[in-house]
């Protein structure tokens, strides 16, 4: 159960991300660099979030349970 609570945690701060993304490219004409960073970040996350996510699957941690 923890691991699907912080899945959609990770996922909601993807999002979050990608909207104060949007929020400082809006905010700064695209003249900053912080619509850069926030986007940087959002990538970080799902990279890491997809990595986690294969290696759960390979341990066995998440996917279905063998018969």
């Amino acid at each position: 159960m923890f691991i699907k609570i912080a899945i959609v945690l990770v996922l909601l701060v993807i999002i979050g991300s990608l909207f104060s993304a949007l929020f400082f490219l809006a905010k700064d004409k695209g003249t900053g660099e912080r619509t850069v960073k926030a986007l940087t970040v959002r990538i970080g996350l799902s990279i890491t979030l997809f990595i986690l996510l294969m290696a759960g699957y390979y341990f066995g941690i998440i996917g279905h349970p063998a018969t």
